[in-house]
């Protein structure tokens, strides 16, 4: 006989979080009538430079060298800066809109008519922990929910037989789990976690396409299944309200489920070469991310409500986009590694009709500092930085706020990580202000008590 362990672990072989995964029934009425399905996001880990991406900065060519003429705010690595340091990469404009995009992006920037770039976010934290952590949370010390969980939260899922949240090779470190776990909200909502940052793809992809040979009939696995229910139910009638308890149950028929939905969603070798390379799967230096794009196109196919993808730090990769030192080296290397499989997202997504429903969010963290460190790398800045959204409901081809002139600060049309999740919300159709929870005797929000949608990205 199976122990449940064993059926929850061989029936769900490769998500490591199914266990508290989604199975929410038909899907919740928005708010107001929404622009957007469904969100990718795509996490930089270690924080991006915007100012060796897409904002760009003259006085920093032209001041290169002198001393930053302000006093520094709050650091991470104090001690080790020098004066300012003008962008090694240059800048073109791209498209019918004009936007300046590095040459580090080299296939994206074909898409600059699609992009939308927030060039003025504002963080809290100077730090990489809680930095991440309210990225992803909305809190920069507490545990809440993940902004996932809040999107399924207020909207449910539209497959009954996917997680309607899904994390692809997440990393576990700044933060671990807290980046997808639901927090205080019912165990249900939060992500499921498939693969972890640093796995090879192999040790992924095989276990996912095995899912369903357990060497039983699908009758015998129902049987089984159906006897171990049996027993959690009368477990949940001695202990009411217990919504680990509840949230495992409702996980077995989710695993049961995904036995026979699974391995098709995430077999890619069912796409085409032309798909495939598409993404830079045919590169070493592509392949990892590359996977995660086109897994996000396949599972926003399947109606997966929340999609989050991550480059982050592993073999090959070992600090990400945090280039303390060595910007030129580490830049270049990082940029190549997701250059053109977004690019191929993009194009994948417009030419399936995708993404005319579906919002795309990228960013980091944080940016980097217009001064040097350690001779040729950027330190951390919450201050002022850039994300970029495409997609659904907001404008293609547009630059929304201002840095100042050495890119230090945001300084027009500041957009708060508050001010981004309210967004992100609305252009779902919820209401950041209503979509609430109760918990320790006082309402929640993914945007606490702040937040204001950014109503001139609106389409």
């Amino acid at each position: 006989m199976y122990t449940r362990r064993h059926v929850l672990r061989t029936s769900a072989c490769g998500f490591g979080s199914v266990g508290l995964a989604q199975l929410l029934g038909a899907p919740k009425q928005p708010h107001f009538p929404a622009k957007a399905k469904r969100i990718i996001f795509l996490f930089m880990h270690g924080g991006p430079s915007h100012l060796d991406t897409f904002d760009p900065k003259p006085r920093l060519t032209l001041d290169h060298g002198k001393p930053l003429p302000f006093k520094r705010p709050l650091t991470f690595a104090e001690g080790r800066t020098s004066g300012l340091l003008k962008s090694p990469w240059q800048f073109r404009q791209y498209g019918q809109s004009g936007i300046p995009i590095s040459e580090l992006f080299p296939n994206l920037s074909r898409h600059a008519d699609e992009l939308c770039i927030l060039r003025s976010m504002v963080g809290d934290s100077v730090a990489h922990g809680g930095a991440t952590l309210q990225l992803h949370t909305g809190s920069n010390t507490f545990t809440r929910p993940a902004m996932g969980s809040w999107v399924v939260y207020g909207l449910g899922t539209e497959n009954a037989n996917l997680p309607a949240y899904i994390t692809l090779k997440p990393g576990l470190s700044h933060g671990g789990a807290k980046k997808w776990s639901s927090g205080f909200l019912p165990a249900e909502y939060q992500g499921t976690a498939v693969g972890l940052g640093g796995v090879p793809l192999e040790k992924i992809t095989e276990p996912i396409e095995h899912l369903h040979n357990l060497g039983l009939t699908q009758e015998q696995q129902r049987y089984e299944l159906d006897m171990i229910q049996k027993l959690n139910r009368a477990s949940a009638e001695r202990h009411q309200n217990d919504p680990e308890l509840e949230a495992r149950i409702q996980s077995f028929e989710l695993a049961f489920r995904m036995q026979t939905v699974a391995p098709e969603a995430f077999d890619t070798s069912k796409e085409s070469k032309a798909t495939r390379d598409l993404y830079g799967m045919d590169e070493p230096e592509t392949a990892d991310f590359g996977w995660q794009c086109l897994m996000a196109r396949r599972l926003a196919e399947r109606d997966v409500r929340f999609i989050q993808i991550s480059h982050e730090y592993g073999p090959g990769n070992e600090v990400g986009w945090d280039a303390h030192s060595e910007l030129i080296r580490l830049h270049t290397r990082t940029a190549k590694q997701v250059d053109r499989p977004i690019a191929g997202l993009l194009t994948d997504l417009k030419s399936r009709g995708l993404l005319e429903d579906t919002l795309l969010v990228w960013g980091g963290e944080f940016g980097r500092t217009p001064i040097a460190e350690a001779g040729d790398g950027r330190d951390h800045n919450p201050y002022g930085y850039t994300m970029w959204m495409a997609g659904a409901g907001v404008k293609k081809g547009f630059i929304y706020g201002a840095t100042d002139e050495f890119g230090y600060y945001a300084v027009e049309d500041r957009m708060h990580i508050n001010d981004l999740h309210a967004t992100m919300l609305h252009l779902v159709g919820l209401d950041h202000e209503r979509l609430t929870f109760t918990y320790g005797g006082r309402p929640f929000r993914l945007t606490d008590v702040a937040g204001t949608v950014a109503r001139k990205i609106l389409a």
